[in-house]
């Protein structure tokens, strides 16, 4: 009973990631040529997510600024926290904002991780802070209603992994950043093999 528990952990994860490749392929690649053009252009990449997709954030932005699978210059990333001074407000969503409104800067870009299926309310300060800075934002998101889909501009761009378990969607955003980093390093360094 355990093994078969686990087995379909696995065929859960394969069918989504199956679902979903051929329809995410296009805009993978559209917010992977933005990350690429930003960053040549000399603008930064800020990495945030709320709850536990802030950890997604984290690793993605270590990708960027260290490196994936081929040794290259580190590129600009950051990762927010949403750490702020004790005077901040506790809402973590708003601290996030406070911090894309300080260190966002028009062209740079802001990549969030949202595999929750978290609320307009807890999102669009991220995307209106991440807009009046003049930000592109690439969001990756997991929600199936996406009812703050509206907050997002014409020039943003939504990876959206469509599922009811925030586990899968996580497995599938962590392919993501893979795909996006690779990406990245093949229109930066060419083909490593």
């Amino acid at each position: 009973m355990l093994e078969q528990r686990i087995q379909q952990q696995f065929f859960e994860s394969a069918d989504l990631l199956y679902q979903v490749a051929e329809s995410l392929s296009r805009p993978v690649a559209d917010a992977a040529q933005l990350l690429v053009d930003g960053i040549t252009a000399g603008n930064r990449v800020l990495c945030c997510g709320l709850g536990l997709s802030s950890l997604d954030a984290r690793y993605m932005a270590a990708l960027l600024s260290g490196h994936f699978e081929q040794d290259r210059p580190g590129l600009a990333a950051l990762f927010l926290d949403g750490q702020l001074q004790m005077s901040a407000p506790a809402d973590a969503g708003a601290a996030l904002a406070r911090q894309i409104q300080v260190l966002g800067h028009p062209g740079d870009l802001l990549l969030l991780f949202e595999s929750q299926g978290a609320p307009r309310a807890q999102l669009a300060p991220l995307l209106e802070a991440a807009h009046a800075q003049d930000m592109t934002v690439i969001a990756l998101s997991g929600s199936q209603d996406d009812e703050w889909r509206s907050a997002l501009l014409d020039t943003d761009v939504q990876i959206r992994l469509p599922h009811s378990r925030p586990a899968r969607v996580a497995e599938g955003q962590r392919l993501l950043a893979h795909c996006l980093c690779d990406a990245i390093d093949l229109q930066l360094l060419g083909s490593g093999e």
